[in-house]
């Protein structure tokens, strides 16, 4: 089964990073969670970055506050597609050095964007990446639309 690695920087990104493992899980998509610091870890971002896909990972989702070098120094060591979540954490400029040092990656690097703490869109986002090779995950994302679809219809039908 295609698995998505979910990683973070630290252990505080995890009520942020939780909305990407939830939908996964919702979705029935194995995840593997763990915390892999650009800064304080390098050794072990270095053989996550190279091996992951060996582990059966098809899509990373990488959370990282601040300076925020996770999702693209995984990027330039995976074959993998990426998707960096930018997190608001307690040392950020309002985020925006979190989005953009996720953000302005350079040409050859590329690594998907998600809004400011926005896990849940990187999880649906992993979802159909995989959904575009897995007929299983792609009808539970089309059941998925086809609700957000009628929460809008039946919260209309109050006004």
């Amino acid at each position: 089964m295609s698995k998505v690695g979910i990683i973070m920087g630290s252990k505080s990104d995890l009520p942020v990073m939780q909305d990407a493992i939830d939908i996964l899980k919702g979705f029935d998509i194995e995840v593997e969670v763990d915390i892999v610091s650009a800064h304080r870890t390098p050794d072990k971002l270095f053989d996550y970055g190279k091996n992951a896909h060996t582990r059966g990972i098809k899509v990373i989702v990488a959370g990282a506050g601040g300076a925020a070098h996770l999702p693209g120094m995984v990027a330039s060591l995976s074959p993998l597609p990426v998707i960096g979540v930018p997190v608001k954490s307690s040392n950020s400029i309002d985020g925006w050095d979190s989005v953009l040092s996720i953000l302005q990656m350079p040409g050859g690097v590329p690594v998907a964007t998600v809004a400011l703490n926005g896990a849940k869109n990187a999880g649906i986002l992993a979802a159909q990446i995989l959904g575009s090779a897995d007929q299983c995950v792609l009808d539970k994302i089309i059941l998925y639309k086809e609700g957000l679809k009628a929460k809008v219809i039946d919260s209309a039908k109050g006004l």
